[in-house]
């Protein structure tokens, strides 16, 4: 697969003067639901109607969707709003009810861009259409992967094509639900700058205060459009209900965001953008710099610890690292969750040096 500007076509038809907005509530649960959060959306920027019709939990239990029925509702949906419709699909039986309802745009979840055997079957279900394909990321921080989805519908002949950035999940707590990691969409969008790319602040953020945040950062880093979780009632929506927006809160939001010129268009601007860029290319030619001496001093501490065979790990000396660059990061309005990537980072680095050193 590669990069062309036709990945675009799709994207280009809806001629919107503004980016791609897809809402509606995390599952559809009754038709008047449904049909009632559509006709609140229908006057906003919402140009595709999104609802889960199938809804796995990660753990049973909980509301796991309508199934098949809400696929009527969906169709109803569309025929009184002229919203396009969209929903997830997880197998080729998913994706023959959704064709037999006239679904416009179906999107593959995260759960499921983990297995390239599903996404191939959900490939050889959706062949010979034009439908429209969403790929969310996977649930790990793993672009192969990622992409590896998005060309096994290219391979397909699908040719309307996008991506969902919807973060990723991690072990340790953070203020997000998924991870954003914002580095591997910003990865993914210089290998295929063409290729659609769409924010899911919902499931980034789990709860409904950062979203509108989360949305100005994918702006301000050119994505092409957004899924928002809607809800008339969202505190007593029947699944994520904090995440979940009310479709007035959308169209505030909308109204509220700023879209960024890609390039400026002033001499001076220009000018003094490229002055600044030159500083930080100073600075990290610095900072590598002084990284490389700092991994020399620890081959040498990997070298006294080989000759006293002393072990690699100091657990006492890293805390007393980490806690003193966390309080000097906070002294240089570093938050604590960066200060404690970069020594993680450097930490594991440091480990690999001392362990080629005392195992060489």
């Amino acid at each position: 697969m590669e990069n062309k500007k036709e990945l675009r076509n799709w994207l280009d038809a809806f001629g919107l003067n503004h980016p791609l907005v897809i809402a509606g509530p995390c599952s559809a649960e009754t038709e008047e639901q449904l049909l009632k959060i559509a006709h609140q959306l229908k006057d906003t920027d919402t140009s595709v109607l999104r609802a889960g019709i199938w809804k796995p939990r990660t753990r049973p239990g909980n509301f796991e969707g309508v199934g098949a029925l809400g696929l009527k509702w969906l169709q109803k949906a569309k025929q009184e709003t002229g919203l396009l419709t969209t929903t997830e699909v997880a197998n080729a039986n998913h994706v023959d009810l959704a064709l037999q309802h006239d679904v416009d745009i179906l999107w593959i979840g995260a759960r499921t861009t983990v297995s390239p055997f599903i996404v191939q079957e959900i490939a050889d279900a959706v062949k010979g259409t034009d439908k429209i394909v969403l790929v969310k990321n996977p649930v790990n921080p793993d672009l192969a992967l990622w992409l590896g989805a998005v060309e096994r519908f290219y391979t397909a002949g699908i040719t309307k094509l996008g991506v969902i950035h919807r973060g990723f999940s991690t072990y340790e707590k953070t203020r997000y639900r998924n991870n954003p990691e914002w580095q591997i969409p910003i990865d993914l969008q210089n290998t295929f700058p063409d290729l659609p790319l769409i924010l899911d602040p919902s499931h980034i953020a789990g709860r409904r205060d950062i979203i509108f945040d989360l949305c100005q950062t994918a702006l301000d880093l050119n994505y092409d459009g957004l899924m928002i979780e809607t809800h008339f009632d969202p505190d007593n929506a029947w699944s994520d209900a904090k995440q979940q927006i009310t479709p007035q809160a959308l169209e505030k939001m909308t109204v509220d965001l700023k879209i960024r010129k890609v390039e400026g268009d002033e001499a001076e601007f220009n000018n003094q953008l490229n002055t600044l860029r030159t500083q930080i290319d100073l600075i990290d030619d610095q900072i590598m710099d002084m990284l490389g001496k700092r991994m020399k001093i620890v081959d040498g501490i990997g070298a006294l610890k080989k000759k006293n065979n002393v072990a690699i790990l100091q657990v006492k000396r890293w805390n007393e690292v980490l806690g003193r660059m966390i309080l000097e990061g906070e002294q240089n309005k570093l938050s604590e969750e960066f200060v404690l990537k970069i020594y993680k980072a450097i930490h594991q680095e440091s480990i690999n040096h001392q362990k080629k050193i005392i195992n060489g």
